[in-house]
């Protein structure tokens, strides 16, 4: 019989690599690790507490809160983050009254006419008459739902923080007894569209960079602050995406779901994989086959046009796919981004549409097209955007210097 020494020179190197190979495959299956491409989503645990007033009256149902989050909401996510975000969300058992009447707690249906400190109030009060043994700390995000409608407390919905509390703040919130609270709080009353659950969710779930809020409204604070009926005043502040992002208008009609979020919306939240982004030098030749950013299965969804450090055109092929249904139109948007802004102030806005049809009101005209609207140029910048056709669901889209 060989010795070992023997039998280890017989068997050679190759042999032994192997066995070192199979030794490291055995040990990561057997830790339960497993390639970083095969892991799961990520999970956003959520807490719904339930918020009542000693003078208002509800018939809200628990479940309608559960479905509206743990389900309507939760799909809308997974599709949205394609499968790269899912959300836990664990609604309280029971309704706690606040200490104090409504009128208290009361809003100004305007965001920069927010009584910040009756926002903090409700909060505060509502995560006191939790159960001291609910860890904040332990969830992405807090939402509490009032047993109230818009027209009692102000306003149908809003982000405590990061947002009304200070939209560049990335400090810890901290209950009166000192609980802290490392997510976000919105604000919702029963009335609330799905749009709206998401949109002041995802201010939440983009948190702060730099001091900044990765996702802002996309709708104009100055123009949302004029005197006027809600809606009508709401309407006019969407100059910047209208209704092609819920971060824009929460929805297109109330009757609808909330459209699909844009490709810029989904960059800001690591939800876009960027190898399906295509990159384009200001003035470079090249066609590129478009296909519809909802679809899962097309190789590119967008194109990035960079013009400086901070600004770039980004174009995105929005059809009728899953939430999409819901948009007011479709075709290729083109919009302008500015990294450099942090809030739609002052007519000035992170990212911007370009509208192929300034007759159609609220940005309802903005999709380019394979007809009469399907060339877009920036002499300034070098650019040119021509739509050649459209394949199917695809644009092919052709570009180079105008």
């Amino acid at each position: 019989m060989a010795s070992g020494a023997t039998a280890r020179k017989r068997l050679g190197p190759s042999w032994l690599r192997l066995c070192a190979v199979v030794f490291v495959v055995l040990s990561v299956l057997l830790a339960g690790s497993h390639p970083a491409e095969a892991q799961g989503p990520v999970v956003k645990r959520g807490l719904v507490l339930l918020v009542q007033f000693p003078d208002v009256p509800h018939d809200v149902d628990r479940d309608f809160i559960q479905q509206r989050f743990a389900g309507h909401l939760n799909r809308y996510v997974q599709e949205m983050s394609g499968g790269k975000v899912t959300l836990d969300v664990e609604v309280a058992p029971t309704w706690r009254t606040m200490p104090k009447p409504i009128a208290q707690y009361r809003i100004s249906p305007h965001n920069l006419e927010v009584d910040k400190s009756r926002v903090a109030a409700l909060i505060n009060d509502a995560l006191e008459t939790a159960d001291p043994n609910v860890d904040f700390d332990s969830y992405s995000f807090i939402a509490l739902v009032l047993g109230a409608k818009a027209s009692e407390y102000g306003m149908v919905g809003l982000c405590g923080y990061p947002g009304m509390l200070g939209w560049s703040t990335g400090e810890v919130f901290r209950t009166r007894s000192g609980r802290p609270v490392h997510g976000g709080v919105a604000i919702f009353t029963s009335q609330a569209h799905l749009g709206t659950l998401f949109h002041d969710i995802a201010h939440i779930l983009g948190g702060v960079k730099d001091g900044r809020r990765v996702l802002p409204c996309l709708y104009d604070h100055d123009l949302q602050a004029k005197p006027g009926p809600v809606r009508e005043t709401f309407l006019n502040a969407i100059i910047n995406m209208g209704f092609w992002d819920p971060m824009s208008c929460h929805f297109h009609k109330r009757e609808l779901p909330p459209p699909g979020i844009s490709s810029w919306t989904k960059l800001r939240l690591n939800w876009l994989d960027t190898a399906r982004v295509v990159v384009i030098q200001p003035g470079q030749r090249a066609e590129v086959l478009l296909g519809p950013l909802e679809d899962a299965s097309a190789q590119t969804v967008a194109i990035k046009i960079p013009i400086s450090e901070s600004t770039y055109y980004l174009i995105e092929n929005r059809q009728p796919i899953g939430f999409d249904k819901n948009l007011p139109g479709s075709g290729v948007l083109i919009m302008y981004a500015d990294d450099r802004v942090a809030e739609c102030r002052h007519g000035r806005a992170p990212v911007k549409l370009m509208n192929a049809d300034p007759s159609a009101a609220h940005l309802e005209g903005a999709a380019y097209d394979a007809g009469s609207h399907n060339v877009f140029q920036d002499t300034k910048n070098n650019v040119q955007i021509r739509i050649l056709e459209q394949v199917d669901g695809s644009f092919r889209v052709l570009f180079g210097p105008p």
